[in-house]
Parts: C-alpha cells; structure tokens; sequence
C-alpha cells in the first residue's frame, strides 16, 4: 500500500485556512450569535469562518492527491506595486479627494506588470477614475468630496 504524501505547499495553505477560520470561529462565539432571520453581530463571521474552514479541508484533501508543480520566482514588482496601492488610497482620499486618491491608485498598480508603458498607465488611471466617478458619484449618489482640502476643493 502507497504511503499517504501531502503536497506541501497545498498543505500548507490548507493548514492556514483552517486554523485562521477556526480562530475567527471562537471569537465569533462571544458574540451574539442569533439566527438565519435575525442575524447577531456573531452570525456571518461565523458562517464565514466555516466557509474558511471546509475550503481548507478541500483544498486538504485535493494536496493528497497529486504532487506539487516547483514553485516559480517570486514576482516582486507585482508584490511591491500591488499592495502599496490600497495603502496609497487609504492615505490620500481625505487630503486630496477621491478623483485623485483613485487616479495615484491606479497609477500605482498600473506598474505591478513590467509590460505597463507610461501612456497606456495613465489611459488606464484616467478611464477608471472617470468610471468610478460615474458610478460611486453619479449613480449611486455617495457623499464624497472629489477634490479634498490639500488641493482647495
């Protein structure tokens, strides 16, 4: 009989999802939990955390069955443009609006590919701030200032 091999890398995330979905598990216990009609604070965390943790016994069970693929180079640049650009927003939506927090965000991340050019990054920023200021402004009505007080909007 074949001895049991566990795909390392698979497991490995396997492991992290259910011990981080077992974690926010037991802290969604010390809250009020209610039902599917009356949902307490506790319920979705709850339900969420489950998820979390059937998606890591599936993923569990999938890293027995075959073996793992050598894990490639690691793509700094994507990593180092990816997750400063939420970070970027974040920092500049209350100074300088949401017209020009949304156009640095996207012309932060534009970069994460070593194939972006500059002209194309800024048609890319431009177009998608023009389509969220038509749908979070226009369409959907949210109160926020488009420029902020360090541009004198």
């Amino acid at each position: 009989m074949k001895g049991l091999s566990i795909n390392a890398r698979d497991g490995l995330c396997a492991a992290l999802f259910i011990a981080l979905g077992a974690f926010f598990a037991l802290q969604s216990f010390g809250l009020e939990l209610g039902s599917a009609f009356r949902m307490g604070p506790g319920y979705f965390p709850l339900l969420l955390s489950g998820l979390l943790v059937i998606l890591g016994l599936v993923i569990l069970v999938q890293a027995t069955q075959y073996e793992a693929e050598p894990i490639g180079p690691v793509a700094w640049r994507g990593i180092l443009f990816i997750l400063p650009a939420p970070i970027v927003f974040g920092l500049t939506i209350r100074g300088l609006g949401f017209v020009p927090a949304v156009f640095l965000t996207a012309m932060t991340a534009a970069f994460a590919s070593r194939r972006m050019k500059p002209g194309v990054a800024l048609l890319l920023a431009g177009g998608l701030t023009v389509f969220s200021v038509i749908v979070f402004s226009y369409a959907l009505g949210l109160p926020f200032r488009r420029f902020g007080p360090w541009l004198g909007g």
